[in-house]
């Protein structure tokens, strides 16, 4: 009977991190489970490996496939190998930066390997200790500087001890080039032995079929005339065969008097292209150049210098053919110029070059270059010893940020995560949560949904060049002075301080006793916006009305000024409608006085406790609505937009509760002193303050008093226009008069008082 077997798979350990369930990774068998670990369970399923608080060249090592990102199956991969090469998985743990060379599985081949590589290299440093730390496979320039040979195929001058062969070596390395040996010193492989030994080679057999120069040491610059002049003189023998063929267009061909009448008032100094540009010499029909003509003053030197070399001797003209027999004669040299070969190692001189070549140490070069490269996979395995120290040291601290945020929501406070970049100190407040921002552009479209009250800033320093954006979450108290343009100080996690300046502000919730205040604040600003604008436009009303009127005082002047003008005529005194106004604003002035009666009245007839119980109601009620939608949006305050903004794949989502918003801002807490400012304005004696107290209270009771808010004490006012009767019969007065003189004005009035009446 077949018993079927079921796997057993690994059993994890799960907690609450930042109010989540997540895997816990607390010991190296979590490690080494990594690849049974469902990624739907992974915090982080893909990270750039730029911008992180991580050596950079450890993320490089993690980034299995060399694609630019982790991803999952980079920290599986590497999962795999690391704790395969270890045996105690738990020493990953520690995140030290050395090992002792105990500690390597030597029954897993690359563990055998790190080994061996450990061990040379330790010998190459001169050290007998078994442990070996990132200092000692930090300068790989350090590990072989004492080596003759290294494995990467690059020999140089310290390879060998003949003479010979280093003379070589230091002129190839100057005439063909070198290469980096990982000593740090220069040196050279074989493509440049070969190249070398060829361009020797070629030269020589240059120089063996040199060609006689047609003009002794003249002929170079004999030829360097020739070449500029040949377009210029076939030129001219076209326009003397075309004048040949039509006199009559000979004058069209040659010189214009007009074009040198055209710069002839000018600096004729700096005319040298234009004057180029004309014919060689005169034009007249013959296609032969007079060697006693004038010639063009640009060409002159040149032609002079053919006419002196090159030129047989009793010639009196050049004909074309003549022009292309000077030609002919410089023809094979030029061709053997053209053919030179081993122009690299012509410095050296002809006498060093054939020294070289009799010495013939390529053969011996080659082999010292085989020789080193034999040693290429042991020499690799040192730096694989780098990658493995890199790793063994940093990849707990990556899983506990990319598996897990362990670190974000870690309680202490020396513990940041991978993504938190350093510490923004502005308005009084350590803003701890910062990050790099890696695409501006992507920022904008994300941070809407993080919920979270953000400043962007531009960071210089002078210790690095360029700026360094980043953004500061802001999770502790009010907005205070936060403004474009303000300025602070930012402090990266190596202590580096940068000059920041906010450049945007991401306006959210910072907490609720901030939302409490916040309709108060926006009604205060609508306020002084509206105060401002209406100021604003009298302004620009008064200056226009101004301006209006000094342009137009010239015109009344004259207008005044004339025989027959007349004064303007002064309108009548309208009582009417002055009767009309003040009635009406009288009207207002009671109603408005007996509505605030009446609320008085009603509030005043409460007890204490209810009139605080209205006056919490009503700013409940204006602020309540804010304070609950500051709540809900602190709730669901998230960092995951702005990771994903810098090029994350977050798989969770990554809440700041109310809580932990609290510690990742800090603002500034100061102690209760009772200190007296020397610059203070001095206070008013106590005598005087209590007699302003008694007077204003005075005033106050007066003006209840006055406005009948004390008719509920039996305290009425005195005045009429607070007793019923006498309001009815004032009003009937104030119609009847305003009747008998307007009765558009009369009809409005009466409006006014029968509803006043009902």
């Amino acid at each position: 009977m077949a018993i079927l077997k079921k796997e057993k798979k690994y059993k994890w350990e799960f907690a609450n991190i930042g109010g989540s369930s997540r895997v816990k990774i607390t010991k190296g068998e979590d490690i080494a489970h990594l690849h049974e670990l469902d990624p739907k369970m992974w915090t982080i399923l893909s990270c750039p490996i730029t911008g992180l608080e991580i050596d950079d060249k450890s993320l490089k090592y993690m980034d299995y496939d060399g694609d630019g990102k982790l991803r999952v199956n980079d920290v599986v991969a590497i999962s795999k190998w690391i704790t395969g090469v270890l045996k105690n998985t738990d020493l990953l743990l520690k995140g030290e930066d050395s090992i002792g060379l105990d500690q390597l599985n030597l029954e897993n081949e690359t563990g055998k390997k790190l080994y061996n590589s450990a061990k040379q290299i330790l010998n190459n440093l001169g050290k007998e200790e078994e442990r070996i730390s990132i200092s000692d496979t930090a300068d790989i320039t350090a590990i072989f500087s004492k080596t003759r040979f290294n494995g990467d195929g690059i020999i140089t001058e310290a390879s060998s001890d003949d003479e010979q062969d280093k003379a070589a070596i230091a002129a190839a390395i100057a005439h063909v080039g070198g290469l980096a040996d990982r000593s740090g010193v220069q040196g050279i492989g074989v493509d440049q032995i070969e190249a070398f030994y060829k361009n020797l080679a070629d030269y020589v057999a240059w120089q063996e079929s040199a060609v006689e120069a047609p003009f002794g040491d003249k002929t170079d610059k004999i030829i360097e005339a020739y070449n500029a002049l040949d377009a210029k003189v076939k030129d001219f023998f076209m326009r003397s065969e075309l004048a040949a063929f039509s006199p009559a267009s000979t004058a069209s061909l040659d010189i214009q008097t007009s074009r040198i009448e055209a710069i002839s008032a000018e600096n004729l100094s700096g005319k040298s292209e234009e004057i180029a540009s004309y014919p060689l010499a005169h034009i007249t029909g013959k296609a032969e150049i007079d060697l006693a003509a004038s010639i063009n003053p640009a060409w002159a030197g040149a032609f002079s210098l053919i006419k002196e070399y090159a030129v047989e001797a009793g010639k009196k003209v050049i004909t074309p053919a003549d022009w292309a027999a000077i030609g002919d004669k410089f023809a094979g040299y030029v061709a053997w110029k053209n053919a030179k070969a081993g122009a690299c190692v012509e410095p050296l001189g002809l006498e060093a070059i054939k020294n070289f070549i009799a010495q013939d140490r390529k053969a011996a070069l080659l082999e010292l270059a085989a020789q080193d490269l034999a040693l290429k996979e042991e020499a690799e395995n040192i730096e694989v010893v780098d990658k493995f120290l890199h790793i063994f040291r940093d990849f707990y601290k990556l899983l506990k940020n990319f598996v897990t945020l362990h670190d974000f929501y870690d309680k202490d406070k020396k513990v940041t995560a991978i993504f938190q970049s350093g510490t923004l100190i502005i308005d009084q407040r350590a803003c701890k949560f910062c990050m790099k921002v890696a695409d501006m552009a992507k920022h904008n479209a994300a941070v809407a949904t993080c919920g979270m009250y953000l400043l962007y800033c531009d960071c210089t320093t002078k210790t690095k060049p360029g700026k360094l954006p980043i953004v500061a979450a802001v999770t502790v108290g009010d907005i205070g002075e936060f403004s474009v343009g303000k300025n602070g100080i930012y402090y990266d996690n190596n202590g580096i301080e940068w000059d920041a300046v906010i450049t945007k502000i991401v306006d959210n919730p910072i907490s609720i006793a901030q939302a409490f205040w916040s309709p108060y604040r926006r009604m205060a600003t609508a306020v002084e916006n509206l105060i401002s604008k209406s100021a604003a436009d009298k302004d620009a009303k008064m200056m226009a009305k101004a301006t209006a009127n000094i342009n137009a005082a010239p015109a009344v002047t004259a207008s005044a000024t004339a025989p027959d003008a007349k004064p303007a005529a002064t309108p009548p005194f309208d009582i009417a409608k002055f009767a009309g106004i003040f009635a009406a604003i009288g009207m207002a002035v009671g109603m408005i006085g007996t509505a605030l009666a009446s609320i008085f009245t009603e509030l005043f007839s409460l007890s204490w406790w209810q009139i605080i119980l209205v006056f919490v109601s009503i700013m409940l009620i204006i602020s309540g609505p804010a304070m609950v939608m500051a709540w809900l949006k602190l709730r669901r305050r998230n960092i995951a937009p702005l990771l994903n903004a810098n090029g994350w794949a977050v798989n969770a989502a990554s809440k700041i509760s109310i809580p932990f918003g609290e510690t990742l801002t800090e603002v500034a807490k100061y102690p209760k002193l009772k200190m007296k400012d020397p610059y203070a304005k001095k206070g008013i004696p106590a005598w005087k303050k209590w007699l302003f107290a008694v007077l204003a209270l005075v005033v106050i009771a007066a003006a209840l008093w006055l406005t009948n808010c004390l008719a509920w004490a039996k305290l009425p006012s005195p005045l009429s226009c607070f007793n019923k009767v006498e309001e009815v019969e004032c009003v009937e007065q104030v119609v009847n008069e305003a009747s008998q003189t307007t009765e558009g004005v009369a009809g409005a009035t009466d409006s006014v008082a029968v509803s006043s009446i009902q």
